[in-house]
């Protein structure tokens, strides 16, 4: 059956003598004149050779018909989602960073890389010698003062000596009380304290090294919860919502997961036009690292009621329309083939809508269509859902 395809398209170009590449025209209006009419006969060939199958298959004499075995789809509509994808990057904003507020040389380190704290743990102490100098010699001058006070204040109850003497005396004990409330203070501020539970990620001064007020000397790391970040192209602005899903892939874990945006940008960076959206997440075991690489997968276009099909089972004729092949009855005694021309629309992940020529209700043949012909008789072996 295949033979006579070609040996009716080379007895058409015999019988309209067809010319000769030499015999062509050469100016552009007679190419283009003869091009239109060769595919008007290309089509109506097909046409031609069609039926002319269907009739030799009627017409030929009665023996066992050779079944092709195919395997098949049972079609249903449904909704045509596509994707597009983003890299994103895990965050975290539980870092903090631990510092003393009074510059000195770091006496000693309670904590190592790695190690967790609980908040309020204490991790450094600085040198405080010259701060708790100058409290003795502020306690000494206290005591001075005290006695001082006492015998001016014994001496204006005998109404001896005069009330200015007695008010400096007490007014000095009081000056130097206050100061040594400041110094103390001061001399509390050695201590270095963990302003939150989490890992000690990052140490950036060690024992015996001189720190400034406000240096940074631990850096804090909590990963309890992360958060994944991605920017992502303006022209995605209208398919992204707060609240929608997305499929999130990490390569270097190969672990999956769905976490739902909790945070779409108000603003358009202008240097390269992407929006920040943000999607909050767990992180049992502190697996998920910050800076680690995600692969977010986000719906971009979304179709209900769609017929669709895998895009490999598309056929196409030399006139360049496209047919695919269904069962015509499934429950006729000879289940036989069907060509169906269709027409395609929107495809993503080898998956295609056929906007018309299928119903939604036909069993696809998916496997074994190289041999077919319309009316071919055929076995079904395996039946596949679209998740094969």
């Amino acid at each position: 059956m295949k033979h006579i395809s070609t040996i009716i398209i080379l007895c058409f170009l015999v019988a309209c003598g067809a010319p000769t590449e030499e015999a062509w025209p050469t100016d552009l209006a007679g190419k283009q004149k003869l091009l239109t009419e060769r595919k008007s006969s290309l089509k109506s060939l097909q046409t031609d050779i069609d039926k002319l199958e269907e009739e030799l298959a009627e017409l030929m004499p009665e023996r066992e018909e050779k079944k092709f075995a195919v395997n098949v789809m049972p079609l249903k509509r449904e909704t045509f989602l596509s994707y597009v994808k983003i890299q994103g990057t895990v965050m975290t904003d539980n870092v903090v960073m631990a510092s003393s507020e009074t510059g000195g040389r770091i006496m000693s380190m309670t904590v190592k890389e790695g190690d967790y704290v609980n908040a309020g743990q204490l991790i450094a102490t600085m040198d405080a010698g010259v701060v708790q100098n100058q409290l003795n010699e502020l306690q000494t001058s206290l005591d001075l003062a005290k006695t001082v006070f006492e015998r001016q204040e014994r001496l204006w109850k005998q109404k001896i000596g005069s009330e200015i003497q007695f008010l400096q005396a007490k007014s000095t004990v009081e000056s130097i009380e206050k100061s040594m409330e400041t110094v103390k203070l001061q001399l509390a501020k050695k201590d270095v304290f963990a302003p939150m539970s989490g890992y000690a990620d990052q140490i950036f001064l060690k024992q015996g090294e001189m720190a400034s007020p406000g240096m940074p000397i631990i850096q804090i790391l909590n990963t309890g919860s992360v958060k994944i970040v991605a920017d992502v192209p303006e022209t995605y602005l209208s398919s992204i919502k707060r609240g929608d899903y997305v499929d999130i892939h990490f390569p270097a874990l190969e672990k999956d997961m769905k976490k739902k945006v909790t945070m779409v940008g108000r603003s358009i960076d202008p240097s390269n036009r992407t929006f920040k959206i943000e999607m909050s997440s767990g992180n049992p075991g502190g697996i998920l690292k910050p800076n680690l690489l995600a692969e977010l997968n986000i719906i971009d276009k979304k179709i209900d009621d769609q017929v669709i099909i895998p895009l490999e089972v598309i056929q196409q004729e030399v006139t360049g329309k496209r047919y695919v092949y269904v069962v015509e009855n499934l429950e006729a005694e000879i289940l036989r083939a069907k060509k169906v021309y269709i027409d395609s629309g929107d495809s993503y992940d080898n998956k295609i809508i056929i906007s018309d020529g299928l119903n939604g209700d036909e069993s696809l043949i998916v496997d074994g269509v190289q041999d077919l012909l319309p009316k071919s008789a055929i076995t079904i072996e395996t039946t596949l859902t679209d998740n094969e």
